[in-house]
């Protein structure tokens, strides 16, 4: 099969943090080209529906990018009911996939797929920590936000910071977002759109870094408060 099917009950699954062992998501990172894969993440606290698994199960395959996708418990059903239920994915799907594209349906190195070269994109929910780790990692995002600040980040990197483009417009949030819109927002960040963007986080990451460096901003910010706590 053209795929990576990691199940939960997989020994791979066990490279959890901490672990010396390094993730083989990296390694097939390694042989693909700069900036030619998308990474599609929601992090733990996000829940999606079974209809909205499938659409961006179409929308990945109809964008013909490489992609890796993980895939939680926590898409599985309602977080707080406790009822486990598997994500179902588009029948044949998984068999169909050509060889670039990664499903994982447990933990998943976050920070070191955002830092690698070959990561040209990240499909977010845009919760602060992950707007916060692409930002600092210089990964422009397709920002999908669902609830409490994550619609207010999400504008916040595609009107202000220039480095997101909108999936899923918050305006429009009862509605189903269909495979149309994941596979354009795919295909705008491998386009001149998402080059643009990404020279844009590039120089923010690139100040972000410096600001938390001997002498930065952040630095001085912070050895100040504790150099007042300390008093």
């Amino acid at each position: 099969m053209g795929y990576w099917s990691i199940e939960s009950n997989s020994t791979v699954n066990e490279e959890k943090p901490g672990s010396k062992k390094r993730h083989h998501c990296l390694d097939w990172l390694d042989k693909q080209a700069p900036n030619s894969v998308i990474f599609v993440s929601f992090r733990s606290t996000t829940s999606l529906s079974d209809q909205e698994v499938e659409e961006i199960a179409i929308g990945l395959e109809k964008s013909e990018q490489k992609f890796i996708w993980v895939v939680r418990d926590a898409h599985k059903g309602d977080v707080f009911d406790g009822e486990f239920r598997r994500a179902r994915l588009p029948e044949g799907f998984e068999e169909r996939m050509e060889k670039g594209r990664i499903i994982l349906r447990d933990w998943a190195p976050q920070l070191e797929i955002l830092g690698h070269l070959s990561t040209g994109g990240f499909m977010s929910h845009c919760g602060w920590n992950s707007c916060i780790e692409s930002i600092t990692m210089g990964v422009p995002v397709a920002a999908w936000p669902m609830h409490s600040d994550q619609p207010r980040n999400a504008l916040l990197l595609e009107k202000v910071l220039k480095i997101g483009l909108i999936v899923s417009d918050w305006s429009r949030r009862v509605e189903l977002v269909i495979s149309v819109a994941v596979e354009n927002a795919v295909r705008r960040l491998e386009l001149a759109e998402g080059e643009e963007m990404r020279r844009r986080v590039g120089e923010l990451s690139k100040v972000v870094r410096e600001s938390v460096m001997d002498g930065g901003a952040c630095r001085l910010e912070m050895d100040s408060f504790i150099a007042h706590i300390r008093r």
